[in-house]
């Protein structure tokens, strides 16, 4: 994914050029990872651009920002007008959206309080974070010698800047082993999740995925194919799965905001079920595909169109 390099980005408030977008590099951020962010998607659907659970991934950034004792200027209310306004003045009808709300430029030690609190909203058009043929085929992956972070050391729960930096590790050392992802494992050796994506496991007709306990993001994407997968009839389990069930499922399937519902064929070489999608992630990708593009009922009301009478002026503060 290349950046646009023209456009417009929000910044604390203001519509500002993509290129004027910029921060001191003596911001916290930059030297503590004191930010924590939201990826979310803007759809093209059969009614107009809108964005999935635009109201879920706002709360969540507001939620992580508490956790790391950040206080924005802007509500919930005024972060979402803000969304909007900005994929107007991009004029896009599908795009990726990544809020950051981030310690800026004051004075640089482990104490952040000093510093202020920044928020920013970029938007830019992002297609299908795998090919075409990984999503209808599988990708390759593999165990990652990296563990995800411990409970009760840096907050799995909070999107934060600084837990990238492990996720960052474990995308690297799959690239450099010649995988497409890595999952990771928890501290005790169980399943957790990918570099940046939520992992299910399908054995005998039955949905796994490791629960919020095992070092992982509770994802808006993770409850919405919970919430599909019970809607098409299958039983889903969150529970504890040790590393073995990788290599005994029938399928295995990434979800994510980037990723969407993305299988996987094969784990550190073995092959998951015949190699290939299953079945049953087959069936849930396909629901998702059409709830997102407004091809499906949307019962649960998970799509907010950008262009509403309530969608006019930029975002004020509280």
């Amino acid at each position: 994914m290349a950046f646009p390099g023209t456009g417009t980005i929000w910044m604390n408030g203001k519509l500002v050029d993509w290129n004027k977008a910029t921060i001191h590099v003596a911001s916290h951020v930059v030297h503590y990872g004191s930010g924590v962010f939201e990826g979310a998607r803007c759809y093209d659907t059969v009614r107009g651009p809108a964005c999935f659970r635009l109201d879920a991934h706002m709360r969540r950034l507001l939620d992580s920002a508490r956790i790391y004792r950040m206080e924005p200027a802007y509500s919930q209310e005024a972060l979402t007008q803000a969304v909007y306004d900005v994929i107007e003045a991009n004029k896009f009808r599908a795009c990726y959206i990544r809020p950051i709300i981030y310690r800026g430029y004051d004075s640089l030690g482990v104490n952040p309080l000093p510093c202020p609190v920044d928020v920013a909203i970029m938007v830019w058009e992002w297609g299908a974070y795998f090919t075409k043929e990984a999503i209808e085929e599988g990708l390759d992956v593999k165990v990652s010698t990296w563990a995800r972070n411990a409970p009760n050391t840096t907050p799995a729960m909070a999107k934060s800047s600084a837990n990238y930096a492990n996720a960052q590790l474990i995308k690297l050392e799959a690239l450099a082993d010649g995988y497409a992802e890595a999952i990771a494992l928890d501290t005790y050796g169980n399943l957790s999740e990918g570099s940046g994506q939520n992992v299910f496991v399908v054995r005998n007709g039955i949905i796994y995925t490791p629960p919020i306990g095992n070092s992982v993001l509770w994802g808006i994407t993770r409850d919405s194919v919970i919430d599909i997968a019970h809607d098409l009839g299958f039983e889903v389990r969150e529970q504890t799965l040790p590393r073995e069930t990788l290599y005994i499922a029938d399928e295995v399937f990434f979800v994510g905001t980037a990723v969407e519902v993305t299988p996987i064929r094969s784990v550190d070489r073995v092959k998951v079920g015949p190699g290939r999608r299953g079945p049953i992630t087959e069936a849930i990708q396909q629901r998702f595909f059409q709830i997102v593009k407004g091809e499906a009922p949307d019962t649960r009301g998970w799509l907010q169109y950008v262009h509403t009478p309530a969608t006019s002026g930029a975002a004020k503060g509280r």
